[in-house]
Protein backbone atom coordinates (compact mmCIF):
# COMPACT_ATOMS: atom_id res chain seq x y z
CA UNK A 1 0.00 0.00 0.00
CA UNK A 2 1.08 3.42 -1.27
CA UNK A 3 -0.40 5.25 1.94
CA UNK A 4 -1.10 2.99 4.58
CA UNK A 5 0.20 0.70 7.02
CA UNK A 6 -1.36 -2.92 8.43
CA UNK A 7 0.50 -4.99 10.91
CA UNK A 8 -2.01 -7.75 12.75
CA UNK A 9 -0.33 -9.44 15.79
CA UNK A 10 -0.26 -12.49 17.32
CA UNK A 11 -3.51 -11.49 19.09
CA UNK A 12 -5.49 -10.49 16.57
CA UNK A 13 -5.10 -7.23 16.70
CA UNK A 14 -4.44 -5.34 13.21
CA UNK A 15 -2.95 -1.59 13.82
CA UNK A 16 -3.75 0.85 10.49
CA UNK A 17 -1.80 3.35 10.74
CA UNK A 18 -2.08 6.56 8.34
CA UNK A 19 1.06 7.49 6.61
CA UNK A 20 1.81 9.91 4.87
CA UNK A 21 3.34 11.81 7.87
CA UNK A 22 4.96 14.84 5.30
CA UNK A 23 1.38 15.45 4.25
CA UNK A 24 0.01 15.10 8.01
CA UNK A 25 -1.68 12.37 6.36
CA UNK A 26 -3.80 14.56 4.70
CA UNK A 27 -6.66 11.70 2.40
CA UNK A 28 -6.04 11.96 -0.63
CA UNK A 29 -7.33 9.41 -4.20
CA UNK A 30 -4.75 6.68 -3.11
CA UNK A 31 -5.66 6.77 0.40
CA UNK A 32 -9.17 7.14 0.34
CA UNK A 33 -9.07 3.59 -2.27
CA UNK A 34 -6.65 2.21 -0.01
CA UNK A 35 -8.90 2.57 3.83
CA UNK A 36 -11.82 1.31 1.61
CA UNK A 37 -10.06 -1.94 0.47
CA UNK A 38 -8.65 -2.51 4.02
CA UNK A 39 -12.04 -2.03 6.02
CA UNK A 40 -13.71 -4.69 3.55
CA UNK A 41 -10.01 -7.12 4.12
CA UNK A 42 -10.45 -6.66 7.70
CA UNK A 43 -13.96 -7.06 8.17
CA UNK A 44 -13.88 -10.40 6.41
CA UNK A 45 -10.48 -11.48 7.96
CA UNK A 46 -12.14 -13.96 10.90
CA UNK A 47 -8.48 -13.81 12.24
CA UNK A 48 -8.61 -10.33 13.28
CA UNK A 49 -10.68 -9.15 16.42
CA UNK A 50 -9.81 -5.17 17.15
CA UNK A 51 -8.51 -2.34 14.21
CA UNK A 52 -7.02 -0.12 15.61
CA UNK A 53 -6.74 3.30 13.06
CA UNK A 54 -3.84 6.15 13.93
CA UNK A 55 -1.56 7.80 12.09
CA UNK A 56 2.78 7.83 11.59
CA UNK A 57 4.09 11.48 12.71
CA UNK A 58 2.73 14.40 14.72
CA UNK A 59 -0.79 14.10 13.09
CA UNK A 60 -3.44 11.67 13.20
CA UNK A 61 -5.11 13.34 9.95
CA UNK A 62 -5.43 16.74 8.84
CA UNK A 63 -8.27 16.13 6.21
CA UNK A 64 -8.55 16.10 2.42
CA UNK A 65 -5.40 16.64 0.56
CA UNK A 66 -6.07 20.02 -0.61
CA UNK A 67 -4.30 19.41 -3.80
CA UNK A 68 -7.00 16.77 -4.46
CA UNK A 69 -9.38 18.93 -3.76
CA UNK A 70 -8.58 21.83 -5.86
CA UNK A 71 -8.25 18.58 -8.56
CA UNK A 72 -11.86 18.11 -8.02
CA UNK A 73 -12.53 21.97 -8.80
CA UNK A 74 -11.24 21.79 -11.89
CA UNK A 75 -13.03 19.03 -13.04
CA UNK A 76 -16.50 18.03 -14.19
CA UNK A 77 -19.62 17.57 -12.33
CA UNK A 78 -19.26 13.49 -12.96
CA UNK A 79 -15.92 13.07 -12.01
CA UNK A 80 -16.72 15.73 -8.66
CA UNK A 81 -19.92 13.15 -7.52
CA UNK A 82 -17.86 10.14 -8.44
CA UNK A 83 -14.81 11.17 -5.56
CA UNK A 84 -17.28 12.20 -3.24
CA UNK A 85 -18.57 9.35 -3.37
CA UNK A 86 -15.48 7.46 -2.68
CA UNK A 87 -14.91 9.66 0.28
CA UNK A 88 -18.48 8.92 1.33
CA UNK A 89 -17.79 4.69 0.58
CA UNK A 90 -14.59 4.73 2.40
CA UNK A 91 -16.38 6.43 5.61
CA UNK A 92 -19.08 3.96 5.18
CA UNK A 93 -16.73 1.09 5.10
CA UNK A 94 -14.97 1.65 8.44
CA UNK A 95 -17.72 2.43 9.85
CA UNK A 96 -19.78 -0.63 9.11
CA UNK A 97 -16.56 -2.63 9.44
CA UNK A 98 -17.78 -6.16 11.70
CA UNK A 99 -14.73 -5.34 13.90
CA UNK A 100 -14.30 -2.91 16.82
CA UNK A 101 -12.58 0.06 15.53
CA UNK A 102 -10.32 2.05 17.99
CA UNK A 103 -8.93 5.64 17.57
CA UNK A 104 -5.57 6.25 18.42
CA UNK A 105 -5.46 9.94 17.85
CA UNK A 106 -2.17 11.10 18.75
CA UNK A 107 -1.90 14.38 16.76
CA UNK A 108 -3.96 16.93 15.34
CA UNK A 109 -7.03 16.08 13.54
CA UNK A 110 -8.65 18.29 11.02
CA UNK A 111 -11.78 18.08 8.93
CA UNK A 112 -11.71 14.01 7.21
CA UNK A 113 -9.91 13.43 10.31
CA UNK A 114 -12.40 14.04 12.00
CA UNK A 115 -14.68 12.21 10.21
CA UNK A 116 -12.34 9.07 10.88
CA UNK A 117 -12.45 9.58 14.64
CA UNK A 118 -16.49 9.83 13.94
CA UNK A 119 -16.40 6.23 12.65
CA UNK A 120 -14.56 4.87 15.77
CA UNK A 121 -16.30 2.74 17.82
CA UNK A 122 -14.64 4.78 20.30
CA UNK A 123 -11.20 7.03 20.26
CA UNK A 124 -8.75 7.94 22.64
CA UNK A 125 -6.63 11.48 22.21
CA UNK A 126 -3.08 12.91 23.17
CA UNK A 127 -4.08 15.73 25.62
CA UNK A 128 -3.19 19.19 23.77
CA UNK A 129 -4.19 17.60 20.33
CA UNK A 130 -5.70 20.63 18.03
CA UNK A 131 -9.11 19.18 16.21
CA UNK A 132 -11.75 21.43 14.39
CA UNK A 133 -13.75 21.11 11.58
CA UNK A 134 -12.12 23.60 9.66
CA UNK A 135 -13.85 23.50 5.82
CA UNK A 136 -15.64 27.20 5.94
CA UNK A 137 -12.02 28.55 6.28
CA UNK A 138 -11.46 27.19 3.01
CA UNK A 139 -15.45 28.13 1.30
CA UNK A 140 -16.31 24.43 2.13
CA UNK A 141 -18.41 22.33 4.25
CA UNK A 142 -17.91 19.18 6.28
CA UNK A 143 -20.08 17.45 4.08
CA UNK A 144 -19.98 13.53 3.34
CA UNK A 145 -18.47 12.98 7.08
CA UNK A 146 -21.45 15.27 8.52
CA UNK A 147 -23.63 12.20 9.20
CA UNK A 148 -20.73 10.57 11.29
CA UNK A 149 -19.77 13.69 12.79
CA UNK A 150 -23.41 14.70 13.81
CA UNK A 151 -24.28 11.08 14.73
CA UNK A 152 -21.23 10.96 17.07
CA UNK A 153 -21.76 14.72 18.78
CA UNK A 154 -25.03 15.18 18.72
CA UNK A 155 -26.82 18.07 16.72
CA UNK A 156 -26.48 20.71 19.67
CA UNK A 157 -23.04 20.17 20.54
CA UNK A 158 -22.37 19.49 16.81
CA UNK A 159 -23.49 23.18 16.24
CA UNK A 160 -21.05 24.53 18.52
CA UNK A 161 -18.03 23.61 16.03
CA UNK A 162 -19.68 22.55 12.74
CA UNK A 163 -19.90 25.60 10.60
CA UNK A 164 -17.74 28.14 13.06
CA UNK A 165 -14.57 26.22 11.91
CA UNK A 166 -13.47 26.43 15.32
CA UNK A 167 -10.00 24.99 16.09
CA UNK A 168 -10.60 23.49 19.60
CA UNK A 169 -8.60 21.04 22.12
CA UNK A 170 -8.34 17.25 23.00
CA UNK A 171 -10.34 18.38 25.92
CA UNK A 172 -13.30 20.25 24.68
CA UNK A 173 -13.25 16.86 22.18
CA UNK A 174 -14.38 14.67 24.94
CA UNK A 175 -16.75 17.41 26.35
CA UNK A 176 -18.14 17.35 22.59
CA UNK A 177 -18.16 13.31 22.24
CA UNK A 178 -15.47 12.86 19.11
CA UNK A 179 -13.17 11.39 22.17
CA UNK A 180 -14.06 9.16 25.48
CA UNK A 181 -11.02 10.72 26.87
CA UNK A 182 -7.82 12.85 26.47
CA UNK A 183 -4.69 11.27 28.09
CA UNK A 184 -0.62 12.20 28.15
CA UNK A 185 1.29 10.91 25.37
CA UNK A 186 2.84 8.73 27.65
CA UNK A 187 -0.31 6.70 28.78
CA UNK A 188 -1.75 6.80 25.14
CA UNK A 189 -0.57 3.18 24.19
CA UNK A 190 -1.68 1.90 27.92
CA UNK A 191 -5.27 3.80 27.06
CA UNK A 192 -5.12 2.05 23.78
CA UNK A 193 -4.65 -1.60 25.51
CA UNK A 194 -7.43 -1.28 27.95
CA UNK A 195 -9.81 -0.74 25.02
CA UNK A 196 -8.16 -3.75 23.37
CA UNK A 197 -8.56 -5.64 26.23
CA UNK A 198 -12.40 -6.45 26.54
CA UNK A 199 -12.55 -7.22 23.14
CA UNK A 200 -10.16 -10.09 23.27
CA UNK A 201 -12.18 -12.02 26.02
CA UNK A 202 -15.76 -11.49 24.09
CA UNK A 203 -17.10 -14.04 21.40
CA UNK A 204 -16.01 -12.29 18.01
CA UNK A 205 -19.67 -13.40 16.20
CA UNK A 206 -21.79 -11.13 19.37
CA UNK A 207 -19.61 -8.10 19.37
CA UNK A 208 -19.77 -7.82 15.29
CA UNK A 209 -23.61 -8.43 16.00
CA UNK A 210 -23.93 -6.01 18.56
CA UNK A 211 -22.17 -3.62 16.72
CA UNK A 212 -24.90 -4.31 13.81
CA UNK A 213 -27.38 -3.80 16.17
CA UNK A 214 -26.38 -0.73 17.35
CA UNK A 215 -25.95 0.52 14.05
CA UNK A 216 -29.92 -0.38 13.28
CA UNK A 217 -31.34 1.11 16.67
CA UNK A 218 -29.27 4.37 16.12
CA UNK A 219 -30.50 4.81 12.40
CA UNK A 220 -27.41 6.77 11.92
CA UNK A 221 -26.10 7.93 8.45
CA UNK A 222 -28.81 6.18 6.00
CA UNK A 223 -28.53 6.54 2.42
CA UNK A 224 -30.62 9.44 1.79
CA UNK A 225 -28.25 11.20 4.39
CA UNK A 226 -25.35 9.89 2.70
CA UNK A 227 -26.65 11.63 -1.10
CA UNK A 228 -27.36 14.96 0.75
CA UNK A 229 -23.75 14.89 2.09
CA UNK A 230 -21.85 14.22 -1.31
CA UNK A 231 -24.41 16.61 -3.45
CA UNK A 232 -23.53 19.22 -1.13
CA UNK A 233 -19.71 18.66 -1.09
CA UNK A 234 -19.89 18.86 -4.83
CA UNK A 235 -22.20 22.27 -4.61
CA UNK A 236 -19.05 23.57 -2.86
CA UNK A 237 -16.27 22.08 -4.72
CA UNK A 238 -17.96 24.28 -7.52
CA UNK A 239 -18.84 27.41 -5.17
CA UNK A 240 -16.81 30.41 -5.82
CA UNK A 241 -15.79 30.73 -2.33
CA UNK A 242 -13.89 27.27 -2.47
CA UNK A 243 -12.08 28.22 -5.30
CA UNK A 244 -11.39 31.76 -3.45
CA UNK A 245 -10.24 29.38 0.03
CA UNK A 246 -8.03 27.02 -1.52
CA UNK A 247 -6.47 29.08 -3.86
CA UNK A 248 -5.46 31.78 -0.98
CA UNK A 249 -3.95 28.60 1.09
CA UNK A 250 -1.78 27.88 -1.75
CA UNK A 251 -0.71 31.24 -2.46
CA UNK A 252 -0.21 32.16 1.43
CA UNK A 253 -2.30 35.00 1.58
CA UNK A 254 -6.00 36.01 3.44
CA UNK A 255 -9.10 34.42 1.69
CA UNK A 256 -11.12 37.22 0.75
CA UNK A 257 -13.83 36.96 3.63
CA UNK A 258 -11.19 36.84 6.37
CA UNK A 259 -11.49 40.14 8.57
Amino acid sequence: METLELEVDGRGVAWLRLNRPEKHNAMDAAMIAELTEVAGLLGRDPAVRVVVLTGKGRSFCAGGDLGWMQAQMETDGATRAREAGALAAMLGALDAMPKPLVGRVQGQAFGGGVGLMSVCDVAIGVEGAKIGLTEVRLGLIPATIGPYVVARMGAARARRVFFSGRVFDAAEAVELGLLARAVPEADLDAAIEAEIAPYLAAAPGAVAQGKRLVAELARGADAAQVALSIEALVARWESAESAEGIAAFFEKRKASWVV
